[in-house]
C-alpha cells in the first residue's frame, strides 16, 4: 500500500471520529526520546575547493527513530578563491554571512530538539489527532481534503483516470494516483522556509485550482505550524505567513426579488414552497432548516418550552443544524436564536404537518420516507432550480435564499441590528450573544415581508 493511501485512509478515518472517540486515538507523544536542548554555538567555518563551506551540529533522527548530534550537510557561503570567476570573501566576510543567513536562524529551532521531526510524523503524531478530531464534522472533511495537498503536493493532474488497470495477473487494479509535486510532508519542521510553502501554493493556482482553494491551502498550513509552536515543537517565524497569494474575484453575489420568490412559490410543489418560505421568511441557513425538529417550533398563541427554554408563540427555536448527514451544534454561540413566524409560513408548516406521519417531536420537520432529514441538494437540484430556470430566476444555491432574507427585509424597513439577531451574525465589536427574541417591530416587518413574497399587498 502506498505512503499516499495510507495518508489518504488515516484522514478519513478521523473525518470521521467524533472528539471523545478521537482521544482513544491519540498518540503517547512523550515517547519520543528527543535530545537536550542546545543553542548553536559557532558552526564550522572551512574552505573546500575554493569556497567557502559552514557545517553545525544539530539534533538527527536516525533509522532507528533515536535522535543523535551530528554534523549536519555543508552549505556554501561564497567563493574563497579568484578562480572561481567570482570576488572572493575573506575569512570575516564568510563568517558574518554565514551567521547572517544560516546560524542566525538556526538558533531559533535548536532550541526546539522536537523540530527535527518531519512535517508528516507531526501531523500524523499531534496535528490530526489535537485539532483536527476536535472540530466539527465540516472541519474535519476539510482537512480531510487539503492534508494531502499538503503533505504529498499539488497532483499534477486534477482529473484522476477512471479506467481501471490490470497486473500481471490480470486481475483488475485501480489507476495510480497522479504524481504529486513540492509537497512539504517529507521535510523537517525547522527546514520548511516560505520558499517552500510560495512553492505549494503557488504550484496549487498553476495547476488551475481556484484562489480560494490556495488560500485553505495556505491556512492549513500556517494552522500545522501554528500548532507546532503551541506544543513547543516548532520555534520561528511561520512560514506561512508571508506567502503572495493572486487577488480573488469573488462571483457576484446572488438574491431574489420579491417578484421573483412571489413567481417561484407559485411554481413548486408545498413542499419546496415550505421549504423556500422557511429560508426567506426565518433566515436560517439550509443546514439549520434541515436540523429543525418539530419540538423547536411553537405554531400556538401560547408560550411553550423548548430544551429547557421559553419559547414565544409563533416562533421557531434555531438550536441545531444537519451537515454533512450528522446533527450537530450551530457553529458559533450567536446562531442560538428565536425567529418568528409569519403567518404565511405558519399556514406552510401546518399543512406539511398533516401530511407528515414523522410528527413526533423529535422528528425533524422535513423528514423522508424513513424519518430522517430530506436531501436538500436533491431537493435543489431536482425541484427548485428547474422551476427557477423555466421562470428564468438566477438560483445558484440554497444560501441565495438567505441573502434574499437579508435584501427584501432592508426594502421593508428590519434595521440591520434587527437583521443583525435574525440571521445570527456576530458583531466583531461585541462579545454579547445574540438569542434575544426580535422586538414587536422586527414581528410586524416580517409580516410586511410575508405579504409581500406571497402576492398579499402590505399594509
Amino acid at each position: 500500500m502506498s505512503t499516499l493511501k495510507q495518508n489518504r485512509d488515516s484522514l478519513s478515518q478521523i473525518a470521521s471520529l467524533s472528539s471523545r472517540e478521537s482521544a482513544l486515538y491519540r498518540p503517547v507523544l512523550e515517547d519520543l526520546d528527543m535530545g537536550r536542548r542546545r543553542l548553536q554555538q559557532r558552526g564550522d567555518l572551512y574552505e573546500q575547493g575554493g569556497w567557502w563551506k559552514l557545517r553545525w551540529r544539530e539534533d538527527q533522527i536516525d533509522k532507528d527513530g533515536k535522535v543523535k548530534y551530528a554534523w549536519s550537510k555543508p552549505v556554501v557561503i561564497g567563493p574563497a578563491e579568484k578562480s572561481t570567476g567570482m570576488k572572493p570573501f575573506n575569512e570575516t566576510q564568510a563568517r558574518r554571512l554565514a551567521w547572517e543567513n544560516h546560524l542566525s536562524r538556526l538558533d531559533q529551532n535548536n532550541r526546539t530538539p522536537r523540530s527535527v521531526i518531519n512535517v508528516r510524523d507531526f501531523v500524523e503524531r499531534s496535528f490530526i489527532p489535537e485539532h483536527v478530531a476536535m472540530l466539527k464534522p465540516g472541519g474535519r472533511a476539510h482537512y480531510a481534503t487539503l492534508l494531502p495537498i499538503v503533505l504529498s503536493g499539488v497532483p499534477e493532474s486534477r482529473k484522476r483516470s477512471r479506467k481501471w488497470l490490470k497486473d500481471e495477473m490480470g486481475k483488475k487494479v485501480p489507476p495510480p494516483d497522479p504524481k504529486r509535486n513540492f509537497g512539504i510532508g517529507d521535510m523537517r519542521l525547522r527546514d520548511v522556509t516560505t520558499e517552500d510553502c510560495q512553492k505549494l501554493v503557488s504550484a496549487a493556482v498553476l495547476r488551475g485550482y481556484s484562489i480560494q482553494y490556495a488560500t485553505h491551502v495556505k491556512n492549513v498550513v500556517s494552522a500545522i505550524f501554528e500548532h507546532a509552536d503551541s506544543k513547543e515543537w516548532f520555534n520561528g517565524r511561520n512560514p506561512a505567513r508571508h506567502i503572495k497569494l493572486p487577488e480573488m474575484v469573488r462571483c457576484e453575489l446572488n438574491a431574489l426579488t420579491s417578484d421573483q420568490v412571489f413567481a417561484l412559490l407559485e411554481a413548486v410543489d408545498p413542499l419546496s414552497r415550505c421549504l423556500i418560505l422557511c429560508s426567506v421568511l426565518t433566515s436560517m441557513n439550509i443546514a439549520e432548516v434541515m436540523g429543525l425538529r418539530w419540538r423547536r417550533v411553537n405554531l400556538t398563541d401560547n408560550w411553550a418550552t423548548a430544551d429547557g427554554e421559553s419559547l414565544p408563540p409563533m416562533h421557531i427555536a434555531v438550536r441545531e443544524q444537519w451537515y454533512l448527514r450528522q446533527w450537530g451544534s450551530l457553529k458559533r454561540g450567536s446562531r442560538r436564536r428565536n425567529v418568528p413566524v409569519p403567518e404565511e409560513l405558519a399556514q406552510a408548516l401546518t399543512l406539511l404537518k398533516g401530511r407528515n406521519v414523522f410528527v413526533g417531536p423529535d422528528h425533524p420537520v422535513f423528514s423522508n420516507e424513513h424519518g430522517r432529514p430530506l436531501d436538500d441538494r436533491s431537493i435543489l437540484n431536482r425541484r427548485i432550480k428547474p422551476a427557477a430556470k423555466a421562470l428564468g430566476i438566477t438560483l445558484r444555491g440554497w444560501h441565495d435564499l438567505r441573502r434574499t432574507f437579508s435584501t427584501i427585509g432592508d426594502e421593508v424597513g428590519i434595521t440591520a441590528g434587527e437583521r443583525q439577531k435574525l440571521m445570527g451574525h456576530a458583531d466583531p465589536r461585541m462579545t454579547m450573544h445574540y438569542t434575544k427574541t426580535p422586538t414587536p417591530q422586527a414581528i410586524a416587518a416580517l409580516q410586511k415581508m410575508a405579504k409581500l413574497v406571497t402576492g398579499g399587498k402590505p399594509n
